[in-house]
């Protein structure tokens, strides 16, 4: 794939056997619980494995009584009904790389052809089979008109739950001109969201629900990024890393899949995580990601430092959130209270 918002460095690597082994082992050595997520690059280029780990791990459980479960985030490329079908049966959860009718635009092929054929095709089946499943839309500048079309696409499709994020990094260069046209076009979907609600049609799109919802329930998102306990990736070479972006940065790694994690570490970067300086005084900084480490170093390589995009953005959806949950509230407040929680 060539999505011409990705920053990943592409690289012909894979996970080997032993450390696939280990990092199973790895995760059912403590807790009350195991699971696994896997990602890539593409995690169904190494399809075979992926298969091996999930019978590995159900065979775990049931020696063990240990509940596990699974993700995989994949560009559906690779996504066949038989795989669906063994997804279906481990109880896996699966979400796919749909950017809806942008993808014409953000997600080709490295020979320059688009693939929403190939994606509208496969989801259909995955969303017979597995209806549960989720689609998430990254929403790059050049599509940015078309984003409130691609979420009643892919609504229409069967994606009744969906993630939604724009387009970070150095190939995103987003103007004003593409934040006046962020915002006509989230006001559209909260026009969307609220006709579905009024209906009592179920839709979940994260970017709404997240927050109205930690605002009525008083959660602070700005102390979600807990660096090295949230999430621990593990990388080909088998050495754990705080979170995505900080793969193959030394400073971050917490351990590995042999010798498990450094917990001294752990802490300390965890104690890192913080509210950014520049948004201490901010009357929203409560309810903004501002101490995401991933996504500040993404888009200006320091981890305790926002961007004026990010803010931007924050405030933006802040605004229209705020707005569709007054409306919402007063079409029925029972229902408002039941999905979002007491206030």
């Amino acid at each position: 794939m060539d999505c011409i918002y990705c920053v990943r460095e592409k690289k012909n690597i894979s996970m080997s056997m032993d450390t696939v082994k280990a990092a199973c082992d790895l995760a059912f050595a403590k807790g009350s619980s195991a699971g696994l997520c896997f990602f890539g690059g593409e995690p169904l280029l190494e399809r075979s494995k992926i298969e091996w780990a999930l019978n590995y791990c159900e065979e775990m459980s049931r020696k063990t009584k240990i509940p596990f479960s699974s993700k995989i985030t994949t560009n559906g490329t690779l996504l066949d009904e038989e795989f669906i079908m063994r997804a279906k049966n481990a109880g896996m959860v699966i979400g796919v790389s749909f950017d809806g009718i942008s993808q014409k635009i953000s997600r080709k092929y490295n020979n320059g052809r688009d693939s929403f054929a190939d994606l509208e095709n496969i989801s259909k089946i995955l969303l017979r089979e597995m209806p549960n499943s989720y689609a998430m839309l990254t929403l790059a500048p050049e599509a940015v008109s078309q984003y409130a079309e691609s979420v009643e696409y892919l609504y229409s499709l069967g994606f009744k739950r969906m993630t939604a994020t724009i387009a970070y990094g150095k190939r995103a260069v987003w103007t004003d001109k593409n934040l006046e046209i962020l915002k006509q076009e989230l006001h559209k979907i909260a026009v969307f969201y609220e006709e579905c609600f009024s209906k009592c049609i179920h839709f979940f799109f994260s970017p709404f629900d997240s927050k109205i919802r930690e605002c009525i329930t008083g959660y602070n998102p700005s102390e979600r990024c807990h660096l090295g306990f949230r999430q621990m990736p593990i990388f080909t070479d088998g050495k754990i890393y705080a979170c995505t972006q900080f793969i193959g940065d030394e400073n971050f790694c917490l351990g590995d899949v042999w010798n498990g994690i450094d917990t001294s570490k752990q802490i300390s970067l965890a104690k890192r995580s913080s509210t950014p300086k520049e948004c201490l005084e901010c009357d929203l900084r409560n309810r903004c990601t501002n101490s995401c480490g991933c996504l500040n170093r993404l888009e200006t390589g320091n981890e305790n430092k926002i961007s004026p995009l990010q803010c931007s953005y924050e405030r933006m959806l802040i605004e229209i959130s705020d707005e569709l949950a007054e409306r919402l509230f007063e079409i029925d407040e029972k229902r408002f209270i039941n999905r979002f929680g007491k206030m």
